[in-house]
């Protein structure tokens, strides 16, 4: 199996990705990016995407690119993460792209770029920074 088959691998056994029709896109050394529809299931009370939804993504893109430097017997999970929320969800589709900071063996910092696309164009709606923590792959 090859690092990116494990790393879609694990990307599909997350239920919820599959619940926010969450879709990997991307998988490359050190970077990630996973798209999933702003559907009105998935607005606050102005109508905008919920920050839910946008730091989720966030976190998935910035740990799906930490296990992108690791092997194939290792996954990742969040230590701390923190999110800057830069302007309103609006448009039809959210797009994170994650990338590693910092790798090491015992941490990886990690960051992640979330844009709203409406028609073809992206606004930077969120940034988020974190550690993520190696772990066995169960």
């Amino acid at each position: 199996m090859t690092r990116e088959e494990h790393i879609r691998r694990g990307f599909a056994q997350q239920s919820m990705m599959a619940t926010i029709g969450a879709e990997l896109t991307f998988v490359g050394e050190g970077r990630a990016e996973i798209t999933a529809p702003l559907s009105k299931g998935f607005l606050q009370h102005n109508g905008f995407g919920h920050a839910g939804l946008t730091f989720t993504l966030g976190d998935t893109a910035a740990g799906f690119a930490a296990m992108t430097l690791m092997g194939l017997d290792q996954a990742v999970v969040t230590s701390e993460i923190g999110v800057h929320l830069l302007s309103p969800a609006v448009g039809d589709l959210l797009i994170a792209r994650g990338q590693v900071i910092k790798p090491g063996r015992r941490q990886i910092v990690s960051a992640a770029d979330v844009y709203a696309v409406t028609d073809g164009a992206e606004k930077h709606i969120a940034r988020l920074t974190g550690t993520m923590v190696p772990i066995p792959a169960g």
